[in-house]
């Protein structure tokens, strides 16, 4: 097997929500490049019908389209759901990208705050995969499994709030819930696995990334002394969702920079 057959995905066509800005936009280029059919649903359908403009003008084996969807509520998965069954009649690959944050000190913090986070974080997440199983395993070949990654956060594994706590709190469910669903799913032939990213430039994290200088603050707090690039992104997709991630469920892939096994000060580091 060569390396350009065990990262192929010819054939394949996946679907990237939150896919027209940040992670979502690094992964839906990946999957273009790699040979896919990439359709790219966001709230903003006009930014993710200009990120697709973008993807086909790579001149990439792949092709992308774009389309409005909100994974915010039950009316808005269903019409994501009805939209790729209008575009496609195969979906190899599910991306749940699609979030939402909000910071606020403790003390401060709203209760609208949990409802708005965790309705697109883990029940947009859950809501969106069921409905499009069916299409997922309809898909899915003995060796080469349906794929849904979800993409949780650092902030899910370790205790770094940061004043997101709904978001925090969310993205640990999302990764718990890809365990879950992995269990559950496997023996559909359905892959379920999650990234679990650190700090990359997004819009989400503009505030801490918008330039060179605050990157490079916030990357000398990561052991690996930067912050994310897109091919860190790229390059787990390729593994999930190529030939390379078959055998591969229920796993939490931790893109970010070993800020998941920072702990502190050693114990007795004052005693040495």
């Amino acid at each position: 097997m060569t390396p350009e057959t065990l990262f192929s995905l010819h054939g394949k066509t996946a679907l990237v929500t939150g896919g027209a800005t940040g992670i979502g936009r690094m992964a839906a280029e990946a999957l273009v490049r790699a040979g896919a059919r990439v359709l790219i649903a966001s709230r903003k359908g006009d930014a993710c019908e200009a990120v697709a403009a973008q993807l086909n003008a790579l001149d990439a084996p792949g092709s992308a389209e774009g389309f409005a969807g909100d994974v915010g509520s039950a009316e808005g998965i269903d019409a994501i759901v009805a939209d790729v069954k209008s575009r496609t009649e195969t979906l190899d690959i599910l991306m749940n990208n699609s979030g939402v944050t909000w910071g606020a000190p403790m003390g401060q913090f709203p209760h609208e705050a949990w409802e708005k986070v965790m309705n697109v974080n883990v029940a947009g997440v859950f809501d969106l995969t069921q409905k499009l199983l069916p299409m997922l395993m309809a898909s899915a070949k003995d060796g080469d499994p349906a794929r849904v990654i979800n993409v949780g956060s650092v902030m899910g594994e370790i205790p770094m709030g940061d004043g997101a706590y709904s978001y925090s709190a969310s993205k640990a469910a999302v990764m718990h819930l890809s365990k879950i669903m992995a269990k559950e799913l496997a023996g559909y032939n359905v892959t379920v696995n999650s990234l679990a990213p650190g700090p990359f430039v997004s819009r989400m994290t503009a505030f801490a990334t918008a330039d060179e200088e605050k990157r490079a603050k916030v990357g000398s707090d990561v052991p690996l002394g930067r912050v994310g690039r897109d091919d860190d992104i790229a390059g787990c997709m390729l593994f999930l969702c190529g030939r390379g991630g078959a055998y591969v469920t229920g796993a939490i892939i931790p893109v970010s920079g070993g800020i998941n096994v920072m702990s502190g000060h050693n114990i007795f580091e004052k005693a040495m």
